[in-house]
């Protein structure tokens, strides 16, 4: 079966009125809203458009959305600053508003979640060599975005 066709908008007021509703469900970067508009067909002139008066209606906020990202990324799927950093930068989000958004996280709490990931991931590590296991959590936590000093800190305090 083809699938079915989509539907292209050229009136500049449907985009936006649709663009707002989009933006309104959820925070979106201004290269996210930027793709969609494009993906629904409208031309450079109306999609330039269509983002100003969106950030004039605060419909769209880079700096809110980067603060939702960050703080989404972190307490829900336990991402590390490198791989929330990653996302980002990904999204077009500019570099002063990441280093910004990234000091929202808490030291304390983004340690404590480091060392329970680190845990918890070590209760299903079968590797009897401390040396080969020490290397696996430490390459799990860089994985999930964490930093690698910050990994080794918490793997030479805890007995694992």
């Amino acid at each position: 079966m083809d699938a079915p066709k989509k539907i292209k908008i050229t009136d500049e007021k449907a985009g936006l009125h649709k663009a707002e509703n989009y933006c309104a469900y959820q925070e979106r970067s201004q290269q996210e809203v930027r793709d969609k508009l494009y993906e629904w067909g409208l031309y450079t002139s109306a999609v330039e458009n269509i983002i100003s008066l969106l950030i004039e209606g605060n419909y769209l906020n880079e700096e809110r959305f980067a603060n939702a990202y960050v703080r989404g990324k972190f307490n829900q799927k336990s991402w590390g600053r490198i791989k929330i950093k990653q996302g980002l930068k990904q999204k077009n989000v500019s570099p002063v508003l990441i280093k910004k958004a990234l000091q929202t996280i808490n030291l304390s709490d983004y340690m404590t979640a480091l060392t329970r990931l680190i845990e918890k991931k070590a209760r299903t590590v079968t590797e009897k060599n401390a040396a080969k296991r020490q290397y696996k959590l430490q390459q799990y936590a860089f994985s999930r975005g964490f930093e690698t000093e910050l990994s080794l800190e918490v793997l030479k305090n805890s007995e694992l």
